[in-house]
């Protein structure tokens, strides 16, 4: 079965929907809170990675760097949760991190700004008005931190491999579609699909080994892993950075092999 991810609007449905599919398929549910306390173990507070996902590109734009380190930490810990299939995760730009893993049935839920504003009325006791301000507020805020994280437009359909209407679908319909859509063998648990989530797997696990060492935090290199074959590009400080990098990456369980692609302009 495959890993379902939900994207969706605030107030669209799109919890109700993950909770029915995990009922439905007798799925995991996972969520942004399990994702967090999960990165939190590699000794960034909870709260600190959850502004990760929070903090407007206005506050990021003074702290790329950390930006960058703390979304490695999430991915790492998303893609370690989601390695073993069968789960259902909605939480914040799942079908980006996981980026690369065949059984990942990217899916995104929309619904009519009526059926939002209802339920931000329903929930928070918001007048009509200000619940349809607070949804396009909400929206714009999620359009604009995508775009900035990721460099794509959160609502490009071509970002999912499918897109469910609640305008004329119920929760338990649009159910039935998406669990009859992760059926198909385009999205089963096959031995490469799950070489591709292992690779996605060992390769953060050595990004995130590299952003919280002492001798190389703060770097920013592309890593790319192969069986147990993991690969090492981009610029740094100096040669004793490349160094260090090397030494860090032959320590993470599952690396057996290393290939280097590191240069610099100054000598060490």
């Amino acid at each position: 079965m495959a890993v379902i991810t939900i994207s969706r609007g605030s107030f669209s449905g799109g919890t109700l929907i993950a909770r029915g599919l995990a009922d439905r398929l007798g799925l995991r549910l996972v969520d942004r809170d399990v994702i967090v306390e999960k990165a939190a173990a590699y000794g960034i507070s909870q709260e600190v990675l959850r502004s990760t996902l929070e903090k407007p590109p206005s506050f990021w734009d003074r702290v790329k760097a950390t930006k960058y380190a703390y979304l490695t930490l999430i991915q790492a810990a998303l893609i370690n949760e989601l390695r073993q299939g069968r789960a259902v995760y909605h939480g914040n730009a799942g079908h980006l991190l996981l980026r690369g893993a065949g059984h990942v049935l990217r899916t995104r839920i929309i619904a009519p700004m009526a059926f939002r504003v209802a339920m931000v009325q329903d929930r928070v006791g918001m007048s009509q008005a200000d619940a349809l301000a607070h949804v396009a507020r909400m929206d714009q805020d999620r359009r604009k931190w995508t775009q900035f994280l990721y460099g794509v437009d959160w609502g490009d359909p071509a970002l999912y491999d499918l897109v469910v209407n609640l305008e004329a679908l119920d929760v338990g319909q649009a159910c039935e579609v998406i669990a009859s859509a992760a059926g198909q063998g385009c999205f089963a648990e096959t031995p490469e699909a799950q070489a591709a989530m292992n690779d996605l797997a060992l390769a953060s696990r050595v990004r995130a080994s590299l952003l919280v060492a002492p001798a190389t935090t703060g770097i920013e290199v592309e890593v790319v892993a192969q069986g147990g074959s993991v690969s090492i590009r981009g610029r740094l400080a100096n040669v004793q950075l490349i160094k260090n990098v090397e030494r860090v990456a032959r320590q993470v369980p599952g690396v057996d092999a290393l290939d280097l692609d590191l240069f610099t302009d100054v000598e060490a």
